[in-house]
């Protein structure tokens, strides 16, 4: 079960809110927090009633301020191998939720704590958010997905740019390079991913559930390949009470009520 020392849940309507909560270390990521937060996603997966997940930090300092380095100082490359296996787990549990995934990010999102930012589907920034994959200033590299996802957002020259150096970036330099959606206002960051799983809940869910497959999975094949994907994932919807019932309410002028079967 989750420990409510490590992570705090809460919903609101259908956004289920998952909050780190270890302030005093930026909410560093260890592998007890990602085992709970594995835990969290799957159990989100579960719930019906739950539509979308917020991910945010506690405080106003951190999102996440990356692993653990005390922890990881004393690795194996066997203990290393098994450490950044749990952080892809994570990531590879988030993509594959079929429901929307936000990062809220206030303060910041360094090394780890960026790299599960990226593993959601959108992130949105406080005006004093700050993001940086540090990790060749400590003799390593990103370990969590960050290479990759950060290169499927940003392009290879600014990935390469960003991880060589180590720099790190504020939140209106993030926005401009595509890596977050959104910035605003840090007593209103929550509160946006919160509205924004609002608006996706009343979609159709399984448009949206095969909408998010979709896209990731074309995001590694070649152009005609991925559109063949999407004749098909389109096609299949019409198959579904949800595809009849959206259009009948949109013909008859009404708010569609989607069952998602």
């Amino acid at each position: 079960m989750t420990s409510p020392q490590l992570i705090r849940i809460e919903d609101r309507g259908p956004a289920r809110i998952l909050v780190i909560d270890r302030p005093r270390v930026l909410n560093a990521l260890n592998e007890q927090v990602l085992d709970a937060l594995c835990d969290a996603v799957e159990a989100a997966a579960e719930a019906s009633h739950v539509r979308g997940l917020v991910i945010t930090g506690a405080g106003e300092k951190a999102f996440a301020a990356g692993a653990d380095i005390a922890a990881m100082a004393e690795m194996s490359p066997d203990d290393a191998q098994a450490f950044a296996g749990k952080g892809h787990a994570l990531g590879e549990l988030l993509e594959s939720l079929p429901k929307v995934t936000i990062a809220a990010v206030r303060g910041f999102a360094l090394g780890g704590g960026c790299e599960l930012a990226l593993a959601c589907d959108f992130i949105y920034a406080s005006s004093c958010a700050r993001f940086a994959q540090p990790e060749v200033k400590l003799g390593v590299i990103p370990g969590f997905g960050g290479t990759q996802r950060l290169l499927r957002r940003v392009g290879v020259a600014q990935t390469l740019e960003l991880c060589m150096t180590g720099a790190m970036v504020d939140a209106e330099q993030a926005l401009r390079l595509g890596l977050v959606n959104r910035v605003v206002a840090p007593e209103e960051v929550v509160d946006a991913a919160v509205a924004t799983v609002e608006t996706v809940a009343a979609m159709g869910p399984l448009a949206i559930a095969r909408l998010k497959d979709l896209v990731y999975r074309g995001a590694d094949l070649g152009l005609p390949s991925a559109n063949r994907l999407e004749q098909e994932t389109f096609a299949r919807l019409f198959a579904t009470a949800d595809q009849r019932e959206g259009m009948a309410a949109f013909l008859a002028k009404r708010p569609a009520n989607f069952t998602g079967k």
